[in-house]
C-alpha cells in the first residue's frame, strides 16, 4: 500500500535569491516526485510548499538545508501545511515590485 501524502511548507533564509535557488529547488522536487511550488519572498527568503510521502519530504528537506552550489542556507524552517492542490511542482514567478 502506498504511503499517504503529506504537505510541508519550508522557509529558507540566507543567500537564496539571485543564485538559481528556485529553479534548482524545482528540479530537485521533481526528481523526488513531489508536487507543489517555490517562490521568492520580499524579505529575501525563499518559500516552498511540497506534497509527497514522509520519505520524499525528508529527502527534500535535507537538500534544502544546503541548496544549490551558489546558495548559502542560514536557516530552514519547516511548517506543516495543507496539500497545495496542484499536480506538478512549479516555480512561481517573482513580481518585479512587491507591494
Amino acid at each position: 500500500m502506498a504511503e499517504p501524502a503529506a504537505a510541508q511548507r519550508f522557509l529558507v533564509s540566507g543567500r537564496v535569491q539571485g543564485v538559481g535557488f528556485r529553479v534548482a529547488t524545482q528540479t530537485q522536487a521533481q526528481s523526488l516526485g513531489l508536487v507543489g511550488w517555490v517562490r521568492n519572498l520580499p524579505d529575501g527568503r525563499v518559500e516552498t510548499l511540497a506534497c509527497g510521502s514522509a520519505q520524499q519530504l525528508a529527502a527534500f528537506a535535507s537538500w534544502l538545508e544546503h541548496g544549490p552550489r551558489l546558495a548559502r542556507v542560514d536557516e530552514l524552517e519547516r511548517v506543516p501545511a495543507a496539500a497545495p492542490g496542484v499536480t506538478e511542482f512549479r516555480c512561481l514567478p517573482t513580481p518585479l515590485d512587491y507591494p
